[in-house]
């Protein structure tokens, strides 16, 4: 049986290839879009650790929280160093670290933040090289970091000022302060002592050091002049994460921002954007399965003659239907493989690409439970698709086929 059904697909190949392919790229296409967004949840989910609130200059708080934690976009501004000194004397507080941001090295951003925010945040994990830096000018970088741009221990580099790196047109255009920035910069040498190893958070996309390192670039060592970038605290409760967050949102171009709630506003904000996308992926479904109807239903002449030939030499009802239906159940199921491992590869391609742009880790060989009903409803549309082709070849007769 299996035999025939193969050598029917055969004998319309061009055909059988054509609804092959367009079966393959809807499944890949679902399959891209799951992953993707199971890896945006799982960023989001996993994006804060322990750090409830986070404070720093007044402005959008999506945008505090998505530069303080995913290294994305730019800081909303700096806040004077005495909210640090007057955060971590607070009663309600566990552990606040101070971040200083703004540099950035091949594009990469450069983070100045305290040592003991790793086991904070992360657990008791060992580096995968190295040791944590202790003195300014040294740094660990993310395992992305370390991939991408080749760095290892020992390795020295120079950075470059701002959260990108500059092109030749926009140096042409710098001002004499913007150029003092960058002689600043170009005397200011960072040594690698260790890397991290992989987070799958946005910070292995980032490099770390010292939290007065900004301060020494800049020039900023007096204590007047010490501003800092944003705060992450963890509270200790949950009354106290209610109280720092009134008590701070008073203070003079300051604020606290809830991390859970705006992580969920920025999740939200995203999957309405997908709608519009989960809306063409269904138009995708619908014309994938009218291909495979259309492709059984181009051949059903010659199918008639063959059903007749079946039911001449005593072929049963049941096998006669398995044979028509099987025909387009196989060309689905060769399309839902072919498309579950070119979503999965794109993935893994793509990943890179998504990481950089976005800090988001896409885990390209997960098997999602939503896959499971991707490959149950693509089967039954198989089936749903070839049983009007196959009805209208069953019910002609038999002696009707043969008249000359």
């Amino acid at each position: 049986m299996l035999n025939l059904i193969w050598r029917n697909i055969l004998y319309r190949k061009t055909l059988s290839l054509l609804t092959i392919i367009s079966v393959s790229l809807t499944v890949a296409l679902v399959v891209v879009l799951m992953l993707a967004k199971a890896g945006i949840e799982e960023g989001a989910t996993k994006g804060y650790g322990p750090f409830e609130l986070i404070v720093g200059a007044a402005g959008s708080e999506s945008q505090l929280v998505l530069n303080s934690l995913y290294h994305v976009g730019t800081p909303t501004g700096n806040i004077p160093h005495p909210v640090l000194e007057k955060l971590q004397s607070n009663k309600e507080v566990d552990k606040a670290f101070a971040m200083t941001t703004g540099d950035n090295y091949n594009g990469y951003p450069i983070v100045g933040i305290e040592p003991a925010y790793f086991p904070v945040r992360y657990g008791e994990r060992s580096l995968a090289k190295g040791r944590l830096y202790n003195q300014l000018g040294e740094v660990v970088i993310g395992s992305h970091v370390a991939k991408m741009a080749g760095l290892k221990i020992g390795d020295t580099f120079k950075g470059g000022h701002g959260l990108v790196e500059h092109h030749e047109a926009e140096e042409m255009e710098h001002t004499d302060h913007e150029a003092e920035e960058e002689e600043a910069h170009s005397q200011f040498i960072y040594t690698v002592v260790g890397i991290l190893p992989t987070l799958n958070s946005a910070d292995d996309r980032a490099l770390f050091t010292t939290l007065d390192y900004a301060w020494n670039v800049h020039h900023n060592e007096k204590a007047e002049q010490k501003e800092i970038t944003a705060i992450l605290v963890k509270p200790k409760s949950l009354g106290g994460t209610q109280a720092i967050k009134l008590e701070y949102d008073k203070l003079n171009n300051t604020q606290a921002v809830y991390t859970s709630k705006v992580v969920a506003d920025v999740v939200n904000m995203v999957d309405r954007g997908t709608e519009l996308i989960t809306v063409v992926t269904v138009l995708c479904i619908l014309l994938a399965t009218i291909s495979i109807a259309l492709s059984l239903v181009a051949a059903i002449h010659e199918k008639q003659k063959d059903v007749g030939l079946l039911r001449l030499i005593g072929k049963s009802a049941a096998f006669i239907w398995i044979t028509l239906i099987g025909e387009g159940l196989l060309i689905t199921s060769i399309g839902l493989v072919l498309g579950v491992l070119i979503g999965h590869l794109g993935c893994y391609l793509g990943s890179n690409m998504m990481f950089e742009f976005s800090g988001i880790h896409i885990n390209a060989f997960a098997i999602e439970t939503t896959e499971l009903y991707l490959v149950v409803g693509t089967i039954v549309l198989g089936i749903l698709a070839s049983v009007g082709p196959a009805y209208r070849v069953y019910k002609v007769e038999t002696l009707q086929l043969f008249r000359s």
